[in-house]
């Protein structure tokens, strides 16, 4: 028997490759129906429509009414596919991928965690309060640079002391800091760092500054639409955006509610925390990370080397056990995907 974590990703994952996905992957056409329905009674497009479309169009697809259904579908799609000589101890997710995490661990059903997932992407979208970028804090062989990441964190605070700006960590992803902020606030933050690795800092497209206190509006009103009668005991452990543990019959389900609709949104998300706790208390011989998309691996893999994970240091040394093992199977990768479905 392999034990494994699985890993649900956030917003940005369902991308042009990714068209088609739910079509090709999405193994219960009934419960894909109940998901339209409910959009249907929104009054937004269907997601066969929008996996279905000829081409795929970053304006439409990358909306947060539009991307969260897509990719919580996907995900909620890939994790009831995993099959085989498998043990899921735990799940875990990243950002929007935890409201994905409570339906795949049973706390609420999965017509429920669309409604979530549904819900609180489209209230992020009408409000569109700030936006996100992306900075490094690791060499590009993933060894951390912790000096760097200080001064980093000395910046933000900085920038978000002055007058008519607003910066903070929004997620702490490996070795990645995403920051939330409004629009002086992040393009003072630019202005001050150094271009790295040729593309930071990059700038997050139909993101607005999720896991800050920007986010409170969004917040409030998540609580007055989604009661806490939704949530329920998980069937399997989930570690949450501070690298709590939320275990089966020992769980709050008001406090579970609670936190979902209030610091998961407004505080900062640490998915490294997550995946640190994922690897030390649960040992698990193998993580899978759901689809959509493939770009979550590298988060993981940074996290697992902070978190001394079988004596990783870099990249190399990731790469290594993932060619012996595998580590990591992404299952938005076909290749991988077979060793797990």
């Amino acid at each position: 028997m392999t034990t494994v974590v699985v890993i649900c990703p956030g917003r940005g994952t369902y991308n042009a490759a990714e068209l088609g996905y739910l079509a090709r992957n999405f193994p219960d056409a009934g419960l894909l129906d109940a998901f339209d329905a409910q959009r249907a009674g929104l009054g937004q497009e269907s997601l066969r429509a929008l996996d279905g479309a000829d081409r795929f169009t970053l304006s439409k697809h990358t909306r947060g009414d539009n991307a969260s259904g897509l990719i919580y579908a996907a995900t909620y799609g890939d994790f009831v596919s995993i099959k085989g000589d498998i043990e899921v101890v735990a799940v875990t997710g990243n950002s929007m991928g935890w409201y994905s995490a409570l339906a795949c661990a049973g706390a609420v059903t999965a017509e429920d965690g669309f409604k979530i997932a549904n819900t609180m992407g489209s209230f992020m979208q009408e409000a569109m309060i700030g936006g996100q970028l992306i900075y490094p804090w690791v060499d590009e062989n993933w060894v951390p640079l912790p000096a760097l990441r200080q001064t980093l964190l000395g910046l933000v605070a900085e920038i978000d002391a002055r007058a008519d700006h607003v910066l903070s960590v929004s997620i702490d992803l490996g070795g990645m800091l995403v920051l939330a902020g409004n629009a002086k606030g992040l393009e003072a933050f630019e202005q001050a760092v150094e271009p790295a690795q040729e593309r930071f800092p990059m700038r997050l497209g139909n993101h607005a500054g999720f896991h800050s206190a920007l986010q409170a509006p969004v917040s409030e009103r998540g609580r007055a639409a989604l009661h806490a009668a939704l949530f329920g005991q998980p069937d399997l452990p989930m570690i949450d955006g501070r690298g709590h543990i939320w275990w089966p019959g020992a769980s709050d389900p008001s406090g579970l509610w609670d936190y979902t609709l209030g610091h998961q949104v407004t505080e900062t998300y640490d998915f490294t925390a997550a995946i640190t706790t994922a690897a030390r208390e649960f040992a698990p011989d193998m993580f899978i990370v759901t689809g959509p998309g493939t770009t979550l691996g590298g988060a993981i893999a940074q996290s697992l080397i902070q978190a001394d994970w079988q004596g990783m240091r870099n990249k190399t040394d990731f790469k290594e056990k993932q060619d012996a093992g595998p580590l990591l199977v992404s299952m938005g990768m076909e290749s991988q995907r077979a060793l797990v479905t």
